[in-house]
């Protein structure tokens, strides 16, 4: 029975109410604020008009009083009569947030002080016949460690070293402090009768000669003095077959494990013969069987059923090559995957109030972009359930940190011990069966920061927290979780933990400047200058794993001016600067002015800060991918954003993609041909080929000068095998411009067989180039929704500005030639209508007719 009407919510001054007094049946609620549960306070605020739009101008700053008060949700609901004797009733919590006490009819039945994982209470002989009453108190999140010790090394706000709650709520360098407060996910009665299923956890064990094993393990809860035998049935369904088995528990079998999981535990082996396999979208299909549980007593009768889709598939990381060179190489199935994709933080500030289509629309952008691989960032939270089903369902796989990010965490303190305890036994047990859960990372650059910063003199403490991820979530993670990947920390290994040749990296050369390689010890520079943080540097990187890497751009314009403050979208002001939370501003100055040049009005911002960046991201990662298997990953830091800001994700607040989403179609696909070049050297051309059959083409190289002339075409055979990167050619920059000016040509590669996307290059920086002016035709239709564009002369980055929300195009940010045309296909993510008339297409160096 869900408890999802009916919410009521108030706040009072802290401690100038009698808790019982206010959690009373007979306490008038009448004039409370109406909620919405799963959801939160500010939600609740902004829908009633009582604070203004935190993401409006500098309104996140005035609405700061609400996590100075007490907060109070109330509910009423029937219930239709008593449970028998051996049937019991829980009030489950699946997201308290965070210090809560919970009231049942005026009775106290406990306090929770962990936003990320779920609360259950026995409400067995509590509840009354018709009307109930429920009430929830939330603390201010300061007062329960308003006297705790935070004098150590914490990145942000230092309340949060003892807060298990979402790191970003208390404000992080791409998004602003909002301390949530709130019921924040489902709330359910679950009424059991004798016993019930408390976990499913099925795995593949193993693939081999054209069979499968796969192992269920099923946990089951006994009411007290139920001690008949009961059956666990499990069936595996799919691919038009079915397999099943069963196993009986008696009630002197029940153990008590060591991460105190007072469950009964049962296994059914099953051997599927010739399975279809789970794959990442771009190796295959992501196949899902359907497993199925039922739990039965002595007479036969179900008392419990559990359902979920699950995958057959073998992955382990590949740690060294057979020439016996360091790898950091997922294998799954047996092949050796390039992961392609990027960091994941929370969808929403309010995360709460998220609702699922969100979580749909932004995953199913990531895999359209070529991605199957998006990391979980330690200072979010345990996703919900929505992201692994649906990551699941489309072929990515997860690489899953727990909640731990760049701080010192007390370790030393049992109470906080026994709460991160409990929290990673259940978001162990939660995630555990998820299909896409490729690995597990105890933290986010604590142990790479700590090392630094100790070196640096600014610590001098104990690594506070190192018990957590190097003791006791491996040892959880041993009983619940054994075959899954684990690492420590990100980065972690070699003789730095952001070594380049062993383990995982962190590549913040570009964009914060730091002067790398170092060895643990060496003083931890920075070099912020043009040269510094260059996207150049990225060629420099022989890193095994990059999984976090990027550089700012503006967010769309449509989701900017809807937030700033009237007179104050312009270039350079105060409400411009509020958007972007990073700490020296004059990086992506410095960025650009390499690049681009330096913007002189918000216009050339939003242009040259989107192109620094999708050039920026297809330099690295097209260098990284011809490394391939040696550099084995690269996985962008960010997808996506929480609030309207300026920062380092693809597709902006209002769901509309970046430059660099479009740039990612191109640079993520699984056959991908590039150039490697510097201004006066010779031209490599590569082809990468992720895929597991050959792939025998021809690629066309065309150097044309802006204006349209065709200086040289060449045809190159491509024979290049599976999952291989191979150099097809080189050839001398002068030998191609054939007397052209290097800063006046174009270099495509095109497939002539139409086996990988064209490419476009510039043998100079854009600020070094000489275009002339273009000019754009436009062609409209509504009806078929698309837009025709014609140059006459090359168009740069040319682009449809969208004035509304999540409209995404089949293209949109390209190069167009002279003399072609290019239709663009546009969907809105929601299926509403599209303003195509509304929609400006222009280019850097050109703009459309009057009235295209």
């Amino acid at each position: 029975m869900k408890l999802a009407g009916n919410w009521k919510l108030q706040w009072f001054e802290p401690g100038t109410r009698a808790p019982l007094e206010i959690a009373s049946p007979d306490f008038t609620d009448y004039f409370w604020l109406d909620a919405k549960v799963p959801g939160d306070v500010h939600s609740t605020l902004v829908r009633k008009k009582v604070i203004d739009d935190p993401f409006v101008g500098h309104n996140d700053m005035k609405c700061r009083w609400v996590e100075d008060k007490e907060w109070w949700y109330r509910t009423r609901f029937a219930w239709d009569g008593e449970p028998e004797d051996d049937e019991a009733v829980e009030l489950l919590f699946e997201g308290l947030d965070t210090f809560a006490t919970v009231y049942l009819n005026g009775l106290e039945l406990g306090r929770t002080e962990n936003m990320l994982v779920e609360h259950a209470f026995d409400v067995t002989g509590l509840l009354r016949q018709g009307e109930n009453v429920l009430a929830v108190r939330f603390d201010p999140v300061h007062l329960p460690v308003k006297d705790k010790e935070k004098s150590y090394w914490c990145g942000f706000e230092k309340d949060r070293i003892w807060v298990r709650k979402a790191a970003m709520n208390f404000g992080w360098d791409w998004g602003p402090r909002l301390a949530t407060v709130g019921i924040w996910k489902d709330v359910h009665l679950r009424k059991w009768k004798k016993a019930r299923i408390s976990s499913v956890f099925p795995r593949t064990a193993a693939v081999r000669d054209g069979k499968a094993v796969v192992e269920v393990d099923a946990e089951i809860a006994r009411r007290p003095g139920v001690e008949e035998p009961l059956t666990l049935e499990i069936s595996l369904t799919g691919d038009g077959r079915s397999v099943s088995g069963c196993a009986v528990l008696t009630a002197d079998g029940r153990s008590l494990s060591s991460a105190h999981l007072p469950e009964q535990k049962a296994r059914v082996v099953f051997e599927v013969d010739r399975p279809k396999l789970w794959w990442t979208h771009d190796l295959g299909e992501p196949y899902l069987y359907r497993l199925a549980v039922a739990l039965k007593d002595a007479e036969g009768r179900v008392l419990d059923r559990a359902e979920h889709d699950f995958g057959i598939r073998e992955i382990v990381l590949e740690e060294r090559h057979e020439s016996g060179e360091n790898l950091f190489c997922f294998r799954l199935n047996g092949v050796r995957l390039f992961a392609k994709g990027a960091n994941w933080i929370p969808v929403h500030s309010f995360i709460g109030a998220a609702e699922d289509g969100r979580y749909v629309k932004l995953l199913e952008l990531a895999r359209d972009a070529g991605m199957n691989m998006l990391r979980v960032w330690a200072g979010g939270i345990y996703e919900k359930d929505i992201f692994y089903r649906e990551c699941d369902r489309l072929g990515l796989l997860v690489w899953q940190d727990f909640m731990f990010a760049n701080a010192l965490y007390p370790d030393y303190n049992r109470s906080f011990m026994a709460n991160v305890r409990d929290e990673a036994v259940k978001a162990i047990r939660r995630l555990r069966k998820y299909t896409c859960l490729a690995l597990w990372c105890g933290n986010n650059e604590i142990d790479w920061l700590y090392e630094r910063e100790k070196t640096a003199g600014r610590i001098t403490t104990p690594l506070y927290g190192r018990k957590i991820w190097h003791e006791l979530i491996p040892e959880l993670l041993h009983e619940l979780d054994p075959a899954r990947i684990y690492r420590p920390s990100t980065p972690y290994g070699g003789s730095d933990h952001n070594a380049e040749d062993v383990g995982n990296r962190h590549n913040w050369q570009v964009w914060h400047g730091n002067v790398e390689p170092r060895k643990f010890g060496e003083p931890a520079l920075q070099n912020i200058s043009v040269e510094g943080v260059s996207f150049k540097n990225y060629k420099k990187d022989r890193t095994r794993f990059s999984n976090e890497f990027g550089m700012h751009a503006s967010s769309n314009r449509h989701t900017l001016e809807r937030y700033i403050p009237e007179g104050e979208f312009y270039w350079q002001s105060e409400e411009m600067a509020y958007r972007n939370k990073d700490i020296f501003h004059e990086k992506g100055m410095l960025l650009m002015e390499g690049y681009t040049g330096v913007p002189r009005d918000l216009d050339q911002y939003i242009r040259y800060s989107m192109l620094t960046q999708a050039e920026g991201l297809k330099y690295g990662i097209e260098h990284y991918r011809r490394r391939k298997p040696f550099t084995a990953g690269a996985l962008i830091w960010q997808l996506n954003d929480c609030w309207p800001g300026t920062s380092w994700s693809l597709i902006d607040y209002g769901l509309l993609p970046k430059a660099s989403y479009y740039y990612a179609r191109k640079f993520f696909a699984p056959v991908a041909a590039s150039i490697d070049h510097d201004p006066g050297k010779p031209l490599a051309v590569w082809l990468v080929n992720d895929l597991q059959e050959a792939v025998e083409d021809e690629l066309v190289l065309e150097v044309v000068t802006f204006e349209g002339r065709v200086v040289r075409t060449e045809a190159v055979a491509v024979s290049v095998g599976p999952n291989e990167a191979r150099k097809l050619a080189e050839y001398a920059e002068e030998e191609l411009l054939g007397g052209a000016a290097p800063d006046a040509v174009a270099v495509r590669l095109r497939s002539h067989g139409g086996r990988f996307p064209d490419n476009v290059y510039y043998l100079r920086d854009f600020k070094d180039l000489r275009f002339p002016p273009a000019q754009l035709s436009v062609e409209r239709s509504a009806e078929r929704r698309t837009i025709t564009v014609t140059a006459d002369r090359l168009a740069r980055f040319v682009m449809l500005d969208i004035p509304q929300e999540e409209v995404v195009c089949s293209d949109n940010f390209f190069d167009l030639f002279p003399g072609e045309s290019r239709t663009i296909e546009l969907r809105h993510l929601s299926g509403g209508e599209i303003r195509i008339e509304a929609i400006a297409v222009s280019a850097i160096n050109g703009e459309a007719e009057a009235g295209g």
